[in-house]
């Protein structure tokens, strides 16, 4: 069967290390929307953070779909319709913010083009030896404003798709487990980087999106090839026809993927498309 869609993970899989689409990488895929194939940018990320790469590649033009929050929500970039969204139960919501307290972690939500953190919390991580501003890390790649509340409950009383904790890696591999485990049965939970674990709804990943919302508009999972390189990613390698793991992805990811291509930084994208679309 034919493709009929491309879904892409973004950072490290889409973006190379320098968080850049390659030349080769964009011309392959706008190649692709002209010969009729619909893009579909997958991420963690929050919508606003998905808007400059869309652009970029000329989603709204040519009937693209951004996956937004790991799955949480599905919308249509060039109208904005939503086609799927599945925010976190209110009360559990809000028990996870005070259960992070007892974290060494930065907890946000995103809302719009805002990023909510707390008054006086820490915004800086070590990472790979150095000081790291995460914090405003997430803020530039995601286009959006800061807003510091006294308490992050304050815009729990709405409906939140995601809720993010930052932190050392070091720190999270070691607490992780604990951070999760009141809320198994209530919220998704999932590594997004070394340095982030993030919360959603439960069931929430990118590959039920994807089959949540894809037979709305006449594509079947066999006509899917997805990119991806990390935890979050593997829901939907598995859920596509052809499921592709970028050469540096993790070991879990690569094993639930129908083929490994080369590394974000050396055009595996467009590598694996040259092979499966000619």
């Amino acid at each position: 069967m034919s493709i009929k869609a491309i879904a892409l993970d973004i950072d490290g899989t889409l973006t190379n290390d320098a968080k850049v689409v390659t030349p080769r990488t964009k011309e392959a895929l706008l190649a692709a929307q002209r010969s009729g194939i619909r893009l579909i940018l997958s991420s963690g990320r929050p919508v606003q953070g998905l808007r400059a790469i869309a652009a970029e590649l000329e989603l709204q033009d040519n009937g693209g779909l951004l996956v937004a929050f790991n799955g949480a929500r599905v919308i249509d970039a060039q109208t904005d319709e939503v086609l799927f969204d599945q925010p976190m139960e209110e009360r559990a919501l809000r028990a996870l913010v005070g259960h992070m307290r007892d974290f060494d972690v930065i907890p946000w939500i995103t809302e719009g083009k805002y990023l909510y953190v707390e008054r006086g919390c820490r915004h800086t991580i070590t990472y790979r030896d150095a000081p790291f501003d995460i914090v405003d890390y997430e803020r530039r790649m995601c286009d959006l404003e800061l807003v510091e509340v006294d308490d992050l409950l304050e815009v729990c009383s709405r409906p939140q798709d995601k809720l993010l904790c930052a932190s050392e890696p070091e720190y999270l591999q070691a607490h992780w487990r604990a951070m999760h485990e009141p809320f198994t049965d209530t919220l998704s939970g999932m590594f997004t980087a070394d340095f982030y674990f993030e919360f959603m709804a439960p069931g929430i990943n990118k590959g039920n999106a994807l089959a949540g919302s894809l037979p709305k508009i006449g594509i079947d999972a066999s006509e899917v090839i997805a990119f991806g390189d990390a935890q979050n990613d593997i829901s939907m390698l598995e859920w596509a026809g052809i499921g592709v793991a970028m050469g540096n992805a993790t070991d879990a990811a690569k094993a639930a993927a129908d083929e490994v291509t080369a590394s974000n930084n050396e055009d595996g994208i467009a590598l694996a498309l040259d092979k499966f679309l000619g």
